[in-house]
């Protein structure tokens, strides 16, 4: 390698370059499932490699290999997050093949905004957004919309193009229904699209933690009778908390009824429809107005990989679109839609070759026999800590996320539930964490990376079996 690297090198650099990068890769990818889970330095460890990377650039060149043995030691200073004993959150894979995709769009670095600058890229990525919305999704021919950096983007796109296609500019008397076990992105996401936080309404759950559409319904009569203006309800297609539904299909009737805008935050469990239990479980999505997914979640892609896709892609266009003068020479591509024209950003990569490449690598059956493979590893293991008499699980999973607790007939309960998910994680196999429903404490497994198989659960059930039994 030579001493100084060039802005501009010769292809036996660029060679050498990237054999070097991805010797580096290879060593920290591939040895996943050997570290424990979370390998995070902690006292005079964590200062010394926070200290070491808050530093400002050296005037001259420095070295590849050092740079990149520096940067290892940081990227293993971390959670795994594609760890085959991650159940916490919602894990992400990080396909390799994903990767690879985003390594060669953003070193061929072609513009993702306008479609005429790329097409062929552009209509790339759009047959990945309306594989998303027409066959994953249900909405009908015609749909569209566009990849996000994640859910979040996709679900404040998708509130601030309701706002202005039911409200227009008379925002303040808008009101928008969500329950206690919606995504907190969602409320963050009204806020930021100019809904009061005074109006954003928490519709009652049942005793299955999913909206109550009848209480939908009489929110919304009375707001209107005090001179309220409903205009959006989200049902969400698998929370966070417990994996739990919304009855969506119930919750599209009382969006028509009162002539609201409905949206399904399916961000963790939307692309389950792969599967035949999950379009069974996950009915109602295709009567959407828009929907968020995460590919990055339950397509195992990297982080950064979200889509809003929507019934009505001129709906986007009509709340997005502003033009400079400048782009007067912009020109037209039949049938391609300028993503920053129906989205926020306008400095865009092009995003599609992420989840483009390993779709037609790998084949839509994979990605669906993984996604079954999670639901049948839920299964397992809800049958299997229902045996333990000192545990309870309250909710049968509906997708890959089983929740439980310490028995309530066990003194105080909520500090025992806590300690036992400080023992399941103490020896660093395994990584869970926790929430609180109906003010109780509870853990959550949630079973999704795709290195995770049946021998790394039924290693975990021994785990909590073991620390049950000691506690």
């Amino acid at each position: 390698m030579p001493e100084q690297y060039p802005l501009e090198p010769s292809e036996s650099d660029m060679n050498a370059m990237g054999r070097l990068v991805l010797d580096h890769v290879v060593g920290v990818v591939g040895g996943v499932a050997e570290r424990p889970v979370r390998n995070m330095p902690t006292g005079a460890d964590l200062r010394g490699i926070i200290e070491e990377f808050l530093t400002a650039p050296p005037q001259e060149a420095g070295e590849l290999a050092d740079l990149l043995g520096r940067l290892s030691r940081a990227t293993l200073a971390a959670e795994e997050k594609g760890s085959p004993g991650n159940f916490s959150y919602v894990p992400s894979g990080g396909l390799f093949s994903s990767a690879l995709g985003e390594f060669y769009a953003r070193s061929t670095n072609r513009y993702g905004g306008v479609a005429f600058t790329s097409p062929g890229l552009i209509a790339l990525e759009e047959s990945v957004v309306r594989w998303l919305a027409q066959s994953v999704s249900g909405l009908p021919a015609g749909s569209g919309g566009f990849l996000t950096t994640g859910g979040s983007m996709a679900n404040f796109s998708a509130l601030f193009t309701a706002r202005e296609t039911l409200l227009g500019p008379d925002i303040g008397a808008g009101t928008a229904y969500v329950t206690r076990h919606t995504h907190h992105s969602v409320v963050k996401a009204a806020r930021l699209a100019g809904i009061r936080k005074g109006n954003i309404r928490e519709v009652p759950c049942g005793g299955d933690l999913t909206m109550d559409p009848d209480q939908a319904r009489s929110m919304i009569k009375r707001d209107k009778e005090a001179g309220l203006r409903p205009f959006l309800i989200v049902g969400t297609a698998g929370t966070t908390d417990t994996g739990a539904i919304d009855p969506l299909t119930d919750i599209a009737a009382v969006a028509a009824e009162h002539d609201l805008w409905f949206h399904v935050d399916g961000a963790y469990g939307g692309l389950f429809r792969l599967t035949e239990r999950g379009r069974n479980r996950l009915a109602g999505v295709d009567l959407a107005d828009s929907v968020t997914l995460d590919p990055h979640k339950s397509l195992f892609l990297a982080f950064g990989t979200g889509a809003l896709l929507v019934r009505d892609p001129g709906q986007l266009h009509a709340a997005h679109n502003e033009k400079g003068s400048y782009q007067q020479d912009y020109l037209t591509s039949d049938g391609l839609p300028d993503y920053s024209s129906i989205g926020p950003e306008l400095s865009r990569e092009v995003r599609g070759l992420r989840v483009w490449l390993p779709l037609h690598l790998h084949g839509v059956t994979a990605f669906r026999a993984e996604l079954d493979e999670k639901l049948d590893l839920a299964e397992y293991v809800y049958g299997e800590l229902s045996q333990f008499p000192l545990l309870e699980l309250p909710w049968r999973p509906q997708l890959s996320t089983v929740v439980f607790r310490v028995s309530s007939d066990t003194g105080d309960a909520d500090q025992a539930t806590r300690q036992l998910l400080e023992r399941i994680n103490a020896n660093g196999r395994f990584c869970l964490s926790s929430t609180r429903i109906n003010g109780r404490e509870t853990v959550r497994i949630c079973i999704l990376a795709h290195r995770t198989h049946r021998d790394h659960v039924a290693e975990l059930v021994a785990s909590i079996k073991s620390c049950v039994d000691t506690s």
